[in-house]
């Protein structure tokens, strides 16, 4: 039987043996939710889904469970996550009520809310009594991820933070040690800032060279580096903007500095790591070819070795280093919560109680824990009560590492910068760091990045992004604290 069904048939039977009349479930939320979803029977309600992996989750999970527990069915709209903002938009301002439950990335609810594509979901969390179980999430998630003018348009769903994976194996072998203190004067440890990563990388790829082992690799696509990009530029003390002009301050010594260093790193790093995407990248750490990367938290479920006999994941390489990983927080101490997820309703839709009791019963404590235990759906843990779960600590020898490591991210992490036409900025980003691969000058990339930055800005109207820039930067999660 496969880890997917196990799972699926565990949630169903949690439910069902603690009875939808007893006095303990009547404190639940999940259980209050189907409830309720049960006057709506024999309704159908379409939900927007990222394709691929992620859709297993309401296709093969908790979609038909949902429809066992309470006569609805449920609709999955698969779409590619590039095309997700827009697809959601272009239904909204054709009026027809396609869809009644979104996934969304955090980043775009000012855009999706000002727009009026959202439905306020304070009322629904105020009639189902909702709540309690919401201030269970992780704070940085709850604080951050939720609302836009005080308001909540969404349920943070996806503990999506990057985590610095490591050969234990590597860090503690003693010839290793030996090798890298006669270097570098000083004892081998994992990197607590960037210029000890740097140091600590570039030491391990001439020690390593006889193994076939380089000190460290990332995926340097575009589209991934974008989030790379914020988190070390932050950490290192950058701005996005200045809070007073809006005038786009990525271009500051700090920015050049971490191009420059993004770029000098590929020196120690694999041939080809320029091209490198989410799959190579996995493939090298996998292999055993890397002592260093960093990565969403799927990268060390699977270098553990669970989940990957799934037919859904017959595409991952296998792992020879299993056991061999220790996980920590990438340097400066302060990881991106690079897209993620949150549940929201579509302002448009005709069946907006059954869409919200839906997505109260994914978010709550009982039926997100099984979600974030699905190998193949690619949540990850985002409440307090998923780091410290006894089932999951207990999925492999290493997984109360992982979790910590997860629950330290989601108390220091920080949210990926969220304005008004958030992607054309991101877009910017992509085309800039595309250009450091091909050779061009830092500052020179940054500098333009900038002045298109500022243009963005002028057409949607200084004083109105000001204002939405201003309660972004506002957050727990936008800058170190």
């Amino acid at each position: 039987m496969s880890l997917l069904k196990k799972i699926a048939l565990t949630a169903s039977a949690a439910i069902v043996t603690a009875g939808l009349t007893s006095a303990a479930w009547a404190e639940s939320a999940a259980e209050r939710a189907v409830k309720e979803a049960q006057k709506y029977k024999g309704q159908t309600i379409t939900i927007v889904w990222e394709a691929g992996l992620q859709s297993l989750d309401p296709l093969n999970f908790s979609g038909p469970l949902w429809e066992k527990l309470t006569g609805i069915k449920v609709k999955v709209v698969e779409v590619q996550t590039a095309e997700m903002f827009t697809k959601i938009m272009q239904e909204y301002r054709a009026g027809t009520g396609a869809y009644d439950a979104l996934n969304v990335i955090p980043a775009w609810m000012p855009d999706l809310a000002n727009a009026g594509a959202l439905e306020v979901l304070d009322p629904y969390v105020q009639k189902y009594g909702y709540g309690d179980e919401l201030q269970k999430i992780a704070a940085t998630y709850r604080d951050n991820q939720m609302k836009v003018d005080g308001k909540i348009f969404g349920f943070p769903d996806d503990g999506d933070v990057f985590v610095m994976y490591y050969r234990k194996d590597v860090f503690g072998d003693a010839k290793v040690q030996e090798a890298f203190k006669a270097k570098t004067g000083h004892d081998l440890a994992v990197p607590k800032n960037w210029k000890d990563f740097g140091e600590t990388g570039a030491a391990l790829t001439e020690i390593l060279k006889p193994q076939n082992m380089y000190g460290a690799a990332f995926f340097r696509q575009p589209p991934y580096t974008m989030f790379m990009f914020q988190e070390r530029f932050r950490n290192e003390g950058g701005k996005f903007f200045d809070a007073e002009s809006m005038k786009a301050t990525i271009n500051s010594d700090v920015g050049v500095k971490v191009l420059t260093e993004m770029r000098n790193e590929n020196k120690f790093m694999p041939p080809g790591v320029e091209q490198w995407g989410f799959v190579e990248n996995l493939a090298a750490f996998m292999a055993g070819q890397t002592a260093m990367t960093i990565s969403w938290p799927p990268y060390g479920r699977w270098a553990a070795g669970y989940g990957t006999d799934e037919k859904a994941l017959s595409w991952v390489p296998k792992s020879t280093v299993a056991g061999k990983v220790g996980y920590a927080m990438p340097p400066g101490g302060h990881p991106e919560l690079a897209a993620g997820f949150a549940l929201s309703v579509a302002s448009t839709s005709k069946n907006k109680d059954a869409a919200y009791l839906f997505i109260q019963w994914l978010n709550s404590e009982d039926i997100s824990l099984q979600r974030v235990k699905l190998p193949t759906a690619l949540r990850d843990p985002f409440r307090d009560s998923h780091f410290t779960d006894p089932g999951y600590l207990a999925l492999w020898p290493d997984a109360k590492d992982y979790l910590a490591a997860l629950q330290a991210g989601s108390k220091s992490g920080l949210l990926d910068l969220s304005l008004l036409q958030t992607d054309k900025y991101e877009e910017v980003l992509r085309q800039a760091i595309g250009k450091l691969w091909a050779g061009e000058d830092p500052k020179k990339i940054l500098d333009a990045a900038a002045g298109e930055w500022d243009a963005i800005t002028k057409k949607i109207g200084v004083d109105k992004q000001k204002a939405v820039y201003a309660n972004w930067a506002s957050k727990s999660g936008a800058y170190p604290q």
